[in-house]
């Protein structure tokens, strides 16, 4: 017979925005909650997106229960599909709006058939092992999103998921705090992990509605057309789009295959009520007056392929932003982005444009509770132990802090990072060795084979460039046939600095007449070590040094 345990290993989001996925083991398996990406920063150079690591997840697959999703947002469910194929057979958990989007992904790399889709609802009790899930409707920035609440081996354990507390949605039954409170009890639940993205920010979040009054105020003062960008997946932003064009008399385009992929579902599944036929820029845009028309397109964050930026700079085949276009970037500019943002911004005021964005107008309501939402949380689940969670390390700080001042004893405020799992049994828990959780980086096709080594080396390229010596010698005789030829990439220009490329030839040559016969890879290593450092004495710079020698 098992000791009673419970052991939470955080593989991704806490310490960052992004990559949300955890293990949750007890006597009677693992189930993972949710399973998302990141997308890479600066120093991710060339790297598509960043997945939680593989071996922590390849370690437990044959323990694995099943994956509990909480939403439809890509740092929730967008490593799916590089995780699948490690986890055949896997059953997934999610609302039906949240399985459409993962079916989608998987459909797209044709491993729909690997996995088997469960949909869940707010009356749904999934036992799985001897853990057992309750569903909580909370609101959020995308339909169909759940807290959870855990019946576990030590006690009753709460997950908050993304959300915020809206008293009056537009849509959707918000977020209900009584179904939180009922589950944890009179007593108060052992354990809650909470949303801490906007754990840093006093107040309550704006509403839905004054979002959607800060449109209408857009839509009957703009004189030209107007231009949407958002995320794809904040369907009731987009619902009250084409509300507030059908008010107003204008026609909605759109542009951007995502966006058009989540109407669609979101449609089918009587989310949203759009209607039935809407023009995609794709297929040709309508001949109307200006004043008539309402583009709604991808590229809220400035993504290079998006269709804004497509349309700032020249590369839309048929839309673009003209002088009188209205722009409202109805988004939260995601940490990282804001450079590709400005610029974005600045070209638009450039051609024309009014540009309208968060900082300026109420055109965005965060889908994370604020300060005085994340008291009513505390207040609602009373909870004996606390981890912050989803958000930097800054936002779970301040976070923690907040949870000490709503009652919980600060010993048992826990503040986790990746990869520092806890164990919970039935009188007091415990910090396990970390595991190790180096993100996964996917590049191309290539997935696991980038990492920091070939970082280095791409950050090197693009500091310092790379010099190439070709050189082609007689077997026997260890006479030059050809060369040296030197060739520079991203260094200096040969016509700019052709005495310097003569002096290398040079040291080149050199190293060639010390050598001895037959031992080439000496001979290589030699020319890369001389000509660094001529390279940083002569020009303080420290170039990639590749030497290609022939024998024949």
């Amino acid at each position: 017979m098992h000791d009673p345990y419970l052991t939470i290993t955080p593989l991704g989001g806490l310490g960052e925005i992004g990559l949300n996925c955890q293990l949750w083991e007890t006597p009677g398996g693992v189930v993972m909650v949710d399973c998302g990406l990141m997308f890479p920063d600066d120093a991710h150079l060339g790297v598509d997106v960043v997945i939680p690591h593989f071996g922590a997840v390849s370690a437990i697959k044959d323990k694995l229960l099943g994956i509990v999703l909480t939403h439809g947002h890509e740092d929730h469910i967008g490593a799916l599909p590089w995780l699948v194929p490690e986890l055949k057979g896997t059953r997934i958990y999610g609302s039906p709006f949240t399985l459409a989007l993962v079916e989608h992904k998987l459909r797209e790399r044709e491993i729909l058939d690997w996995v088997e889709l469960c949909p869940v609802n707010a009356k749904t009790v999934l036992p799985l092992g001897d853990l057992t899930f309750h569903f909580f409707p909370v609101c959020h920035s995308i339909p169909e999103g759940f807290g959870l609440g855990v019946e576990t081996p030590v006690g009753r354990v709460v997950h908050s998921g993304d959300f915020k507390i809206d008293p009056h949605p537009l849509s959707g039954s918000g977020t209900d705090l009584r179904l939180f409170r009922n589950f944890a009890g009179p007593k108060g639940a052992r354990l809650l992990l909470s949303d801490s993205t906007n754990a840093m920010r006093e107040g309550r979040s704006l509403t839905e509605r004054e979002v959607k009054d800060s449109l209408d105020n857009i839509f009957a003062t703009a004189k030209g057309r107007i231009v949407i960008t958002l995320f794809s997946s904040h369907i009731q932003r987009i619902q009250e789009v084409f509300d507030l064009a059908r008010a107003h008399g204008r026609t909605v385009v759109i542009s951007g295959k995502s966006l058009a992929n989540n109407i669609e579902m979101a449609r089918d599944l009587g989310i949203a009520k759009l209607p039935p036929a809407f023009f995609n820029a794709h297929n040709g845009v309508p001949d109307l007056p200006d004043d008539q028309i309402v583009l709604v397109v991808t590229g809220a964050q400035g993504e290079p392929l998006s269709a804004l930026s497509r349309m700032v700079l020249g590369g839309h085949r048929q839309l673009d932003i003209r002088k009188g276009d209205t722009v409202v970037m109805s988004s939260r500019m995601i940490p990282g982005n804001a450079k590709a943002i400005s610029k974005l911004i600045n070209e638009m005021y450039r051609m024309g444009a009014e540009v309208l964005y968060e900082s300026v107008h109420a055109i965005h309501a965060s889908g994370h509770a604020q300060r005085d939402e994340l008291r009513e949380m505390f207040a609602a689940v009373r909870p004996q132990l606390f981890i912050p969670i989803h958000g930097e390390y800054q936002h779970l700080v301040k976070h923690g802090r907040l949870a000490a001042e709503c009652g919980v004893q600060q010993e048992n405020v826990v503040l986790l990072e990746d990869g520092q799992p806890i164990t919970l049994r039935p009188e007091g828990f415990q910090l396990e060795n970390r595991v190790p959780v180096e993100c996964t980086l996917v590049d191309g096709k290539g997935v696991g084979d980038v990492g920091y080594a070939v970082l280095k080396e791409r950050r090197i390229l693009g500091d310092e460039g790379m010099v190439i010596v070709v050189l082609v010698v007689d077997s026997e005789t260890g006479s030059i046939l050809h060369g040296p030829e030197m060739i520079s990439k991203g260094f200096v220009f040969e016509q700019h600095y052709s005495h310097l490329l003569e002096d290398a030839k040079c040291l080149v040559l050199d190293e060639i007449e010390a050598a001895r016969p037959g031992q080439l890879s000496r001979l290589q290593e030699n020319i890369r070590s001389s000509l660094r450092r001529f390279f940083r004495r002569v020009l303080e710079r420290d170039p990639i040094v590749v030497p290609v020698i022939s024998e024949v």
